[in-house]
C-alpha cells in the first residue's frame, strides 16, 4: 500500500526553527513532485512549500518566503522541511504529498494536483 509518512511536528517558540520530514512508504519519491501544505484551525488547506521533480524550482507563498526551505534527498527517499523563524500564525497541520504528473522545472502549491497525502503532522508556534 502506497502511503506518505510525515513527522517531525511539536511545539516551538515564535522565532524558533523545526524541520518536518516527508519519507515514502513502498515507491521512491523520485518521479513525483513534492509539496508541503498545511491547515490553520478553522481555515482552508494551503500550499506553503513544493519542489519540482528535478529539483530546479521550489515555490513558496510570500506568507513563508524567505523562512521556509524545501528539499529532497532522492538517495535517502526522504523530503523535507525546514521552517525557521517561526510564527504563531505558523501553527497549523502539515501534510506532505507527490503528483506523478510532473514536469522538470516546475511544482504546483495547487492541492487539487496532487496524488498521495501524508497524514499530518501538528506544528504549534506559542510561548
Amino acid at each position: 500500500q502506497l502511503q506518505l509518512v510525515d513527522s517531525g511536528g511539536g511545539l516551538v517558540q515564535p522565532g524558533g526553527s523545526l524541520t518536518l520530514s516527508c519519507a515514502p512508504s513502498a515507491f521512491t519519491l523520485v518521479r513525483a513532485d513534492i509539496g508541503w501544505f498545511r491547515q490553520a484551525p478553522g481555515k482552508e488547506r494551503e500550499g506553503v512549500a513544493c519542489i519540482s521533480v528535478d529539483g530546479s524550482t521550489t515555490n513558496y507563498p510570500d506568507s513563508v518566503k524567505g523562512r521556509f526551505t524545501i528539499s529532497r534527498d532522492n538517495a535517502r527517499n526522504t523530503a523535507y522541511l525546514l521552517m525557521n523563524r517561526l510564527k504563531p500564525e505558523d501553527t497549523g497541520v502539515y501534510y506532505c504529498a507527490v503528483e506523478w504528473r510532473t514536469s522538470p522545472g516546475f511544482c504546483s502549491l495547487g492541492q487539487g494536483r496532487y496524488d498521495l497525502w501524508g497524514q499530518g503532522t501538528q506544528v504549534t508556534v506559542s510561548s
